[in-house]
């Protein structure tokens, strides 16, 4: 397809790049042995959790009840939020009106969440799952402190599905091997308390698309996200090729001054992530050695390798943002790419769905 034709900046998806991660991520946790249940914060694109279902998906996972909302209305019926969900009255019944027609399932990292749980959702089908802290030290309890919880659940009359974390710490460099073994490690002591205290594990959920290639199989699902789409992060980590980037910003270059350019694409569309070890806003997608290295809400400076010509005035280029979950909730609906196919245009259905 001819990018001149559409005014820049927009988002632009590579269907091939996309289904070629998607198979490479069925095979990689069937040779783990674990489920696959991709979190779809990543994208909030209904087209596309249908399409991560066909290659082997055995539900998605979301963060907010607006998410899980716009995902069933599309005809997801396996859900998992999670997230220690703090239930009002009205976010219970939002949740509630999902159970008849999805599977349904939350996190909790409290006694008083249970409680709170309990108090406002009344009898139900919605499943718990317990978070535990593996190392990224953000929502989650001390794994050895599992059993009043599990309690707890019990005590209401609420079920307990098993135990989940994020190991979050993975999204630093040289680090998602131990991460992954931190994750295992957590899961394992959160695991062997509830056994041992007479409750029934069925789920044992982690992963994160840095720590991938490190998943063990005591897991039973990863919820790994940005493997489908990539991103600059991923690049840098090394989990990822340049070749296997399947989401970029289409963006013509309005300013040059040598080996750098400056591009109609900032951070009202690329997101303003960067990490305190990234080596730059972004890359560009074909030239490994590029870097965004400024950033505004509408310019980004890219210096190029003095190896290579840069592109002048008027040519239009691709970049990669840093961080592709941000990146895909600036937009509306993104463009599709399709080899000897028209182009598609996928909605971002659940964007701003934030409660």
């Amino acid at each position: 397809m001819d990018f001149s034709e559409i005014d820049t900046p927009f988002t632009v998806i590579d269907y091939e790049r996309l289904v070629s991660n998607l198979e490479r991520h069925l095979l990689r946790t069937q040779q783990q042995g674990i489920a696959s249940r991709p979190h779809a914060k990543t994208h909030k694109i209904p087209e596309m959790a249908k399409l991560q279902l066909e290659y082997g998906a055995r539900g998605i996972t979301l963060a907010t009840i607006g998410e899980a909302e716009v995902f069933v209305e599309a005809g997801i019926d396996d859900i998992f939020l999670a997230y220690p969900l703090w239930l009002t009255p009205r976010k219970a019944a939002r949740l509630q009106a999902l159970a008849p027609r999805a599977r349904v399932g939350m996190g909790v990292d409290s006694v008083a969440g249970i409680q709170q749980a309990a108090k406002t959702l009344g009898t139900t089908t919605i499943e718990f799952m317990i978070e535990v802290d593996s190392g990224h030290h953000r929502s989650g309890i001390d794994p050895h402190q599992v059993v009043p919880l599990a309690q707890a659940l019990a005590d209401h009359d609420l079920a307990l599905r098993g135990v989940f974390t994020y190991p979050g710490h993975s999204y630093q460099p040289d680090t998602k091997d131990d991460a992954s073994q931190d994750e295992v490690t957590a899961l394992t002591i959160a695991t062997s308390a509830l056994e041992s205290a007479g409750f029934e594990v069925l789920e044992r959920s982690g992963g994160s698309t840095p720590s991938l290639h490190s998943t063990q199989s005591f897991l039973t699902e990863t919820r790994a996200g940005v493997y489908a789409l990539g991103d600059a992060q991923q690049l840098e980590l090394g989990g990822m090729d340049m070749d296997d980037v399947a989401l970029s910003v289409v963006t013509t270059v309005v300013s040059a001054r040598g080996q750098t350019v400056v591009v109609d694409a900032g951070s009202k569309i690329m997101g303003a992530d960067k990490a305190s070890w990234a080596s730059g806003h972004g890359r560009v997608l074909g030239h490994s050695d590029a870097r965004i290295v400024a950033m505004s809400e509408h310019h980004a400076t890219v210096v190029f390798s003095d190896s290579e010509p840069a592109p002048r005035c008027g040519d239009i280029i691709q970049v990669i943002p840093n961080h592709v979950c941000n990146a895909v909730n600036l937009v509306d609906s993104v463009l599709v790419k399709r080899a000897r196919k028209p182009a598609q245009v996928w909605p971002v259905a659940a964007r701003g769905k934030n409660s």
